[in-house]
């Protein structure tokens, strides 16, 4: 039984990989920050009982974090970190809010290496980081706006591509995945895949991912994405 922990795990993407993993069997912490109220994986948690454990987390938050990591009692084989938001979207040629950008920055970039950390004590060799990136970190991406989310999620490759070589002697891997242009919240109803469809790919391409290929970039579908 494969154990995997999913932050953001109470609706979209992160919901999705909750419910498929434990559809195989695999045993889930599903770290959300409002458990009580998350109806959607409540369903899941009826569905597969034992399988999925809903914990409170703000992935924001160390102390948070930290007290949601020492509920998990399990060595964990596949961390995914799914949690995320936009921030501001026009361009900001004039003013910015820069609070906004604050929370961007903590959300996208320091929480996937804060729940990593907080972890850390719990992987073994083998055990997989895998880091939900976006086609916007990349630099060939053509639009504009969305300056506090681009950049977030471009630090967050660089930092994750660092953490990769820092951890490849202990023989974890660590991933970057862009999940695909999904019907959430951020996508809206006109994207062109569905967080089934998206989870599927990414839960395929994280259980495939080698240690020789550590640090790299790649599609929900498994395709290299250009950095």
């Amino acid at each position: 039984m494969t154990v995997v922990a999913i932050t953001g795990a109470g609706r979209g993407i992160g919901l999705e990989l909750a419910r498929q993993h434990a559809e195989q069997g695999d045993k889930v912490y599903a770290f959300l920050r409002d458990p009580e109220n998350a109806e959607a994986l409540k369903q899941s948690v009826a569905k597969y009982p034992g399988l999925i454990v809903p914990v409170a987390m703000d992935v924001g938050s160390d102390d948070s974090v930290k007290a949601a990591a020492a509920q998990v009692s399990d060595q964990v084989d596949i961390l995914y970190n799914v949690a995320g938001i936009v921030g501001p979207i026009a361009p900001e040629l004039d003013e910015s809010d820069w609070s906004a950008w604050n929370d961007v920055l903590n959300i996208l970039l320091m929480a996937p290496l804060r729940v990593m950390q907080a972890l850390l004590p719990k992987m073994v060799s083998g055990s997989k980081v895998m880091n939900f990136s976006s086609q916007l970190a990349a630099s060939w991406w053509p639009y504009g706006g969305f300056y506090a989310y681009g950049a977030a999620k471009a630090g967050l490759n660089r930092m994750m591509r660092s953490v990769a070589i820092d951890l490849k002697d202990r023989g974890i891997v660590v991933g970057l995945v862009h999940p695909g242009y999904v019907q959430t919240d951020m996508g809206g109803p006109g994207a062109e895949i569905t967080p089934a469809e998206s989870a599927e790919g990414v839960r395929t391409v994280a259980q495939a991912w080698t240690l020789e290929e550590t640090g790299e970039f790649k599609r929900w579908n498994g395709e290299a994405h250009p950095l």
